[in-house]
């Protein structure tokens, strides 16, 4: 079973917009909370590290 988590900051209410990620065979899967059914964005591992130092800078 996959674990999906997201940000610590994100709202408790159950009306948060907000992405959720989870460990999948050493890959990142991301997906939208709002329709956690829908699609998923796999990607290495490193990728996602890459991503995430861009988007803090």
């Amino acid at each position: 079973m996959i674990e999906w988590r997201k940000s610590s900051r994100s709202s408790t209410s159950g009306q948060s917009n907000c992405v959720e990620v989870a460990d999948v065979v050493g890959n990142i899967a991301v997906r939208d909370s709002k329709d956690p059914g829908g699609p998923r964005l796999v990607v290495r591992r490193e990728v996602f590290a890459a991503l995430v130092a861009d988007l803090k800078r």
